[in-house]
């Protein structure tokens, strides 16, 4: 796979919804989510084989890597357990199912190993209903942000300190105080304000330098942004609704990047035939180990 300093695709895959993509060092795969297709997807990119598609029969929102070799979801609506290998699913609770209209939508197993994941609010207008929920390793589903309309960009720094987060439609991701001996966050400021700025903060992935890479959909581009919030680095991409990003590679030294055709009009996918395709690149930094649910 030859890359270079600027996003190329690598898998040609046009997800309708790519999104939670992270990279098993231990196994040298990636896994991310193909939201509205109810779809989890794994490719090595360094080896012969095409990717493998598992049809969950549920949206999955966000992807964790476990201790052993299977997979922490979040559903619509809850957390479960998946063992690729058997095709098994176990649920292991629920979430907001009084509330119609929501479902799970972003998440990340913290330095605790513990699953924070947030959902959003699918309902026109969209409300600020939802929640950011956090899967204990020994199964406790508990509450942690309220007020939330499309939880995203949900990731720490790299002394797993400070929790970053954005409630979408706010334009802007926040910063938190994060204990990760009791996963409550706390202190919520202003990181970076997407004010003026053509799209809205996605996912996010901080690299071993401590900056953070957000992917900002409806804007075309990454954006890394330097501890203290100023911008560091614009990437432009050839689609306009970016997702996630996570760093690969057995060296994490390359980034990989989801995007969705979800949302564009027909004249837009008409000139974006590469949506939903999975970019990759080689940025100059490396990005740090996801970290594994210890449940």
């Amino acid at each position: 796979m030859k890359l270079g300093r600027e996003p190329g695709v690598v898998l040609d895959c046009r997800n309708n919804l790519g999104e939670s993509i992270v990279w098993d060092k231990r196994a040298g795969r990636l896994w991310w989510a193909n939201i509205h297709a109810g779809e989890v997807w794994t490719w090595d990119p360094f080896g012969p084989d095409t990717p493998e598609v598992f049809t969950i029969g549920d949206r999955v929102g966000a992807i964790g890597l476990r201790a052993g070799d299977d997979l922490v979801l979040a559903l619509e609506k809850g957390f479960a357990f998946y063992d690729p290998k058997s095709g098994v699913l176990q649920p292991i609770g629920e979430v907001e199912t009084d509330l119609p209209t929501t479902r799970l939508n972003d998440g990340r197993i913290d330095p605790a190993g513990r699953f924070l994941c947030g959902g959003m609010d699918e309902a026109t207008p969209q409300r600020h209903i939802s929640a950011v929920y956090s899967l204990d390793p020994d199964g406790t589903i508990k509450r942690r942000i309220g007020g939330i309309a499309c939880a995203n960009s949900t990731c720490w720094s790299p002394d797993g300190r400070t929790l970053y987060f954005a409630n979408m439609p706010l334009r802007r991701i926040d910063a938190y105080d994060y204990d990760v001996a009791s996963g409550e966050a706390s202190n919520p400021r202003l990181f970076a304000s997407l004010e003026g700025e053509p799209g809205l903060a996605d996912g996010s992935a901080v690299d071993a330098e401590g900056y953070l890479w957000n992917a900002q959909w409806g804007g075309g581009k990454l954006v890394r942004y330097a501890p203290d919030g100023t911008v560091d680095r614009q990437v432009a991409l050839p689609v306009t609704n970016p997702t996630c990003l996570a760093f690969g590679g057995p060296d994490l030294d390359i980034l990989f990047v989801t995007s969705a055709w979800f949302g564009l009009d027909d004249a837009q996918r008409a000139a974006e035939p590469l949506a939903g395709s999975l970019f990759a690149f080689r940025p100059g930094v490396r990005g740090l180990p996801e970290h594994r649910f210890t449940g």
